[in-house]
């Protein structure tokens, strides 16, 4: 397998498992449409759908944590929906196990997030002073003419 590297950005390894749920869940609405028991209804279909979406966003984005969040929010969606009769128990199962796959991923990332080391600080700078060019220091003298030479009134 040949992996291209981003424009400068890796993505999250969560990506892939969470774009997999999301097929899944895509895929288990439509199959829900045919047939005479549904093993997931439209309604709870939809909504789980937004959820996989939240959670796909936030992996992208590179924020595991706020990704696990949003897997949370999903499962708990998930078992309100299978309770309320809406997801069959083999629907139920089968997604609760690509949430748990998409939630080892997205542990791994904040683990590797956390150990990564911050970018260091650059050291803070010290305003460097420029030394007056040697000669005439800038400070005129009231007597001083145009050109910088003493003017005595005339006397040389």
């Amino acid at each position: 397998m040949i992996r291209r590297a981003s424009a400068g950005r890796r993505r999250a390894p969560g990506i892939r498992a969470s774009a997999a749920l999301a097929g899944c869940l895509l895929a288990a609405g439509l199959a829900g449409c045919a047939g005479p028991a549904p093993e997931l209804e439209g309604n709870a279909a939809a909504e789980l759908q937004q959820r996989v979406l939240a959670v796909t966003s936030a992996a992208a984005g590179s924020d595991p944590a706020t990704a696990l969040k949003s897997l949370d929010g999903l499962a708990s969606e998930l078992d309100a929906a299978a309770a309320a009769g809406q997801v069959s128990f083999r629907r139920h199962q089968s997604i609760t196990v690509a949430i748990n796959a998409v939630r080892a991923d997205l542990t791994a990332a904040a683990k590797k997030a956390a150990e990564k080391p911050a970018a260091p600080t650059p050291a803070p700078t010290t305003p460097q002073t420029v030394a007056p060019a040697s000669g005439n220091s800038g400070k005129g003298n009231a007597r001083d003419d145009e050109y910088g030479a003493d003017s005595d009134n005339g006397k040389d």
